[in-house]
């Protein structure tokens, strides 16, 4: 049994990740536990500024939502009750905090995400993530 950590983030890489996992039984198993995770990086601090604290969580959380939602409802499909963590913050470091203090044995995620432009910019999540955490990775591209 082990204990399984998908990042996802709602773009077509989440989509191939999800893929890959099907075609490998082993990966994709009711024997193994697995937690859904997404990160959304902070607006930016003049609009948090603008909303109410009540506004800006449920904005967090509709858009989070939105992301884990259809990988939960995939997972079922498979038999796979999975749990589901949503963050907010710098996505990178935040999925290499979430995967080392969870004690994962594994995390799975693309090998790109929503925002390529920022990954030009700041390096890519994964590369950040693979920077960060002692876990065995599987990226998915």
């Amino acid at each position: 049994v082990m204990k399984i950590m998908l990042a996802v983030d709602g773009s077509a890489f989440t989509k191939k990740m999800l893929a890959y996992l099907v075609t490998h039984d082993q990966l994709l198993s009711p024997q193994h536990d697995y937690t859904i995770v997404t990160v959304h990086p902070p607006v930016p601090p003049r609009v948090k500024r603008a909303l109410a604290k009540e506004m800006l969580e449920d904005y967090y959380s509709d858009e989070c939502e939105a992301v884990l939602s259809p990988v939960s409802k995939f997972l079922i499909k498979h038999n796979i009750n999975a749990n589901s963590v949503w963050k907010v913050g710098a996505v990178g470091e935040t999925l290499s905090s979430i995967a080392t203090k969870g004690g994962f044995d594994l995390l799975v995620m693309g090998s790109h995400g929503r925002s390529h432009l920022a990954n030009m910019v700041m390096g890519s999540v994964a590369s950040q993530v693979l920077a960060n955490t002692s876990i065995p990775i599987l990226l998915v591209r």
